[in-house]
């Protein structure tokens, strides 16, 4: 017998239809008291017993044991046999230089990158194993200085690269559109992220393409289809982030399909056609982030100086000012943050024991990224108070209740929390 939530919808971080109707008495509903649940009632969310995370999260099943798949699929690691999965990953790229020779292609793989520390390791493993990467950017709209720096590092590694830049006009009107539709504002970016890097492919005759962590499998589930071997659209629409939507479904009115180019990509028949593999690099080497992180440190990698912009960890999420807004945006929406995922994993890798992982995140809590709101506002042309409205009307009334004017999540596991 396994639970899991689909209140807030199944894909990424957006939620149901029925959240655009809800928006628009947003303001109304905040004022009105809403009682919490009898003691008797039938839990509103249930919480892993091992980490700390909520069954609110997409993809997240818990068991009849109370333990989450995400938990599960981790304590499957230690029976890999890693030396064995290397030696696939060799197979792998033989093939790929063999065929990129054979066609007369200039690269043997492309490496999707943003110059943080999973992809520079992803480059230097690539390095490693005699390839020849091509390494692509999405170039975020609001770059900070230190992703900056670390991307140039990364090329400086030894390869060449595409900093593929979107018209920031277009840009900005599909973030908000897409914020005012699903309380999203991760879905433009995981679209460019994921079709720019298939499209360069298949114009180049690239062979491969060398991913880094699969979070479908730290974050979700065992399905080892998913966890390696190929990228194909299944796997974006169950995990890509993009609330189920292609480039297609954002054609309407001043976007034009010409316009939104960037955003698509080649469909599974042409990446068959053409051959183009895409792998999950953490598939065949043990990931962990805090070990990745040391390995891009000794590359040249730099983290932000002990602050983490969002969650746990100073060394990741720090090469864009906007993704902190689509992390926090999961507080409203699922009753969790960052730090929460970051807090998970800690406890997986036996550095933190559930206990302590509760205390870390009761003492951060959950303040909105004000700075980074602002910056985001400034570019797509939102007052910050239209802003907090329309998170407001993303707010999931499944799981929150309103008790004399404050806030609070039902059945949330962490006492003494500063409800604001």
């Amino acid at each position: 017998m396994q639970s899991v939530n689909h209140r807030a919808g199944t894909d990424g971080f957006g939620t149901a239809g029925k959240d655009r109707d809800r928006m628009a008495s947003a303001s109304a509903l905040s004022l009105v008291d809403i009682a919490p649940r009898p003691a008797d009632a039938e839990p509103a969310v249930r919480w892993c017993a091992r980490c700390v995370l909520p069954d609110t999260r997409p993809n997240l099943v818990i068991g009849s044991d109370g333990v989450c798949n995400a938990c599960q699929a981790h304590a499957t690691k230690p029976a890999i046999d890693w030396d064995a999965r290397g030696r696939e990953l060799a197979r792998v790229a033989a093939n790929a230089k063999a065929r990129a020779e054979r066609t007369g292609a200039g690269y043997d793989c492309l490496v999707p990158v943003s110059g943080g520390k999973d992809s520079t390791w992803q480059v230097a493993e690539c390095l490693k194993l005699g390839l020849t990467p091509l390494a692509v950017t999405w170039a975020p709209p609001s770059r900070t200085e230190i992703g900056r720096r670390n991307l140039e590092n990364l090329i400086s590694l030894g390869v060449d690269h595409i900093d593929y830049r979107i018209n920031p006009k277009v840009e900005a009107k599909l973030l908000l559109r897409a914020y005012e539709r699903f309380g999203a504002t991760g879905i433009p970016m995981h679209l460019a992220l994921f079709n720019i890097p298939l499209s360069i492919a298949v114009r180049f005759g690239i062979p491969l393409i060398v991913w880094g962590e699969n979070s479908a499998f730290e974050y979700g589930t065992t399905d080892e289809a998913l966890s390696g071997f190929k990228l194909d659209r299944a796997w974006l629409r169950r995990h890509g982030v993009t609330h189920g939507t292609t480039a297609a479904d954002w054609v309407e009115g001043d976007l034009t399909a010409k316009e939104l180019t960037a955003y698509f990509g080649p469909d599974d028949e042409t990446l068959e056609a053409n051959g183009v593999r895409a792998i999950f690099l953490g598939y065949y080497l043990e990931w962990d982030p805090k070990r990745i992180a040391t390995a891009a440190k000794a590359l040249g990698f730099q983290a932000n100086d002990g602050q983490a912009r969002t969650g746990l960890y100073d060394f990741a999420d720090i090469d864009d000012d906007f993704i902190s807004i689509h992390h926090w945006l999961k507080w409203y929406k699922f009753g969790f943050t960052r730090l929460f995922d970051n807090l998970s994993l800690e406890i997986r890798n036996g550095r933190l024991s559930r206990a302590e992982a509760l205390e870390t995140a009761r003492q951060a809590g959950a303040a909105p990224p004000l700075a980074d709101i602002e910056t985001f506002c400034a570019f797509t042309g939102l007052s910050t108070g239209r802003f907090f409205e329309i998170a407001e009307g993303f707010r999931n009334r499944d799981i929150w209740y309103r008790e004399a004017g404050t806030w609070k999540l039902r059945d949330f596991p962490i006492e003494g929390w500063a409800w604001s």
